[in-house]
């Protein structure tokens, strides 16, 4: 008579450390060649199929390829991609060397900052799955070796193309190569793969930043990629850079200006592959995937922030009322890998798209807040999280005035400047404080013309994606900027600035503190003294007219 075994009694049935199963029967044989086994791991399989939302479905057994994983949107890109679907298959990874390292110490590197810990204690295992490819996005053809575009061109289902300068005074020069040849290469490399689901391109919300008024929509840009490459390659870099404002024309700087130009060759030479073109707007910390204010950069707003409370920017060109419209990277990258899936489910249709659909990712729809909003919040809990680097107390004043900001930075940051470096010259220490400056004035007079102008922007295609996600994916992969309470998410803001860009510890708060209430009271004395400096003048120049 057959013996019968209830379901899952094979798993236990006496496996020793040689890898040997001794089955219902009591025939001992290789785990790996026992049907009880292998019928036990596929229904082990089944259940968690069952149990996988559909996004994560999509994603097992599919293999991404990555550009841009060393950055700040990629390295959350990654780390999502990692923890959040358990069985996508591999992330090839298109790195390059930089400042002598090679590919391997870099992503060693990056895999030791503290956003990778949860990861680690979650999918301890997960470092089989990363294929790192060396590659280049300023080399033609992505500095790619024949073995490793065949190999992508066999297994990459997905591919997320986050590489580019973000530099908003990049060179022409530069900012042609890696924000517009690379994609178009990649694009290239993405016709050849038969087993593409779908390839998404990070762009920006401000690609068309020239307008008042942006849709999820492509937009009209007058430049070729071919002729301007031909001219560029004919001029020095001086040239270029007197004939930028005519090459230019409506648009502020050369990244909003190749991102736009990129949008414009994508959808030219995208027919018959899957595209998706995905539009973040401003991209801060991390609202709490996978550490709270998580961030490792000082762009945009966070160099604003930094330049405040550590008392060295003290004026800015800044309408406290225009929108700042800020994104926290992990529901950026959420959103992303969630249109992705939209996306291919699109393109594979009975009436794919007849062009590349665009998301705009923005949080001035449906949860504004204004530069004044962004300032106020964190100059009320500066106290709490003072930087033990601040050389002077918060004075930050928003001008909306060109001229006026002018006079401020005479009076508040080149004077100030001055004496210092003239003081430090006395003791024989080298001058520093004007060059510092220098570089201050620099990234203010790049950002001003997005904190100085309004933009509406449309979003609908990224509410109707949010509206389609099924409950279970919104969990796994929250993205609606409506869900984002921006007083609990500044209450962590610098103290993310201050774990994880200037590396200080919780510990060190205590002296912060007091360092930072002493330069309060020499803030308000030095105010005292110039008011009171003022007042002497104006009551003499009085007292001797009458």
């Amino acid at each position: 008579m057959a013996s019968t075994v209830p379901e899952g009694i094979a798993r236990e049935n006496l496996r020793n450390q040689n890898g040997m199963c001794k089955n219902s029967k009591g025939v001992v044989t290789d785990k790996k060649y026992c049907i009880e086994c292998s019928r036990d791991n596929v229904d082990q399989n089944m259940n968690e199929t069952r149990r996988m939302s559909e996004i994560q479905k999509f994603y097992d057994g599919k293999n991404v390829l990555i550009t841009g994983a060393t950055g700040f949107l990629g390295k959350v890109l990654v780390e999502k991609l990692l923890r959040s679907c358990p069985r996508v298959e591999n992330l090839y990874l298109l790195v390059r060397q930089k400042r002598g390292k090679d590919i391997y110490t870099r992503i060693e590197e990056i895999f030791d900052d503290p956003m990778f810990k949860r990861l680690k204690e979650e999918v301890p295992k997960f470092r089989h799955k990363v294929v790192v490819i060396p590659a280049d996005c300023e080399a033609p053809g992505l500095g790619l070796s024949i073995h490793h575009r065949q190999t992508i061109v066999e297994k990459v289902h997905v591919i997320f193309h986050s590489a580019a300068t973000v530099k908003f005074d990049e060179h022409l020069r530069a900012a042609l190569v890696t924000n517009v040849q690379a994609p178009l290469y990649l694009l290239q490399l993405a016709r050849e793969m038969k087993g593409l689901k779908v390839f998404m391109h990070i762009s920006t919300a401000y690609s068309n930043s020239h307008l008042s008024s942006i849709e999820e929509k492509f937009y009209p840009i007058e430049a070729d990629c071919l002729h301007l490459q031909q001219m560029i390659d004919k001029l020095t870099d001086n040239q270029i850079n007197d004939a930028l404002p005519q090459i230019l024309g409506k648009w502020p700087n050369t990244y909003t200006f190749t991102k736009a130009l990129t949008e414009k060759e994508l959808r030219k030479s995208c027919a018959g592959v899957p595209l998706g073109i995905f539009r973040p707007a401003i991209v801060t910390s991390t609202v709490k995937e996978p550490l709270k204010c998580w961030l490792d950069n000082m762009y945009g707003p966070t160099g604003v922030a930094v330049g405040s409370v550590t008392g060295m920017l003290r004026t800015m060109q800044c309408d406290k009322d225009v929108t700042a419209d800020l994104v926290p990277v992990d529901f950026v990258v959420n959103g992303l890998i969630t249109a992705s899936y939209q996306v291919s489910s699109d393109y594979q249709s009975r009436s794919p798209p007849l062009e590349p659909p665009i998301f705009n990712y923005v949080s001035s729809v449906e949860n504004r807040i204004t530069w004044g909003d962004f300032m106020r919040q964190n100059m009320a809990r500066i106290d709490r999280h003072p930087l033990s680097n601040a050389v002077w107390y918060i004075s930050l004043t928003l001008n909306k005035s060109a001229l006026m900001n002018q006079i401020y930075i005479f009076f508040l940051h080149l004077v100030p400047a001055a004496f210092v470096d003239a003081l430090s010259s006395c003791i024989g220490r080298k001058p520093q404080m004007l060059k510092v400056y220098k570089k201050i004035h620099k990234f203010s007079s790049v950002i001003c013309y997005f904190s100085t102008k309004e933009i509406s922007f449309c979003n609908r295609r990224t509410r109707e994606l949010w509206d389609q996600t099924t409950d279970l994916d919104k969990q796994i992969f929250p993205f609606s900027m409506k869900q984002v309470d921006w007083e609990e998410y500044f209450d962590e803001y610098l103290a993310g600035i201050r774990r994880y860009l200037f590396k200080e510890g919780d510990e060190t708060l205590p002296q912060a503190r007091i360092k930072w209430k002493r330069l309060y009271y020499l803030h308000q004395v030095v105010r005292i003294c110039f008011y009171a400096f003022v007042f002497y003048c104006l009551w003499t120049m009085l007292t001797r007219i009458f």
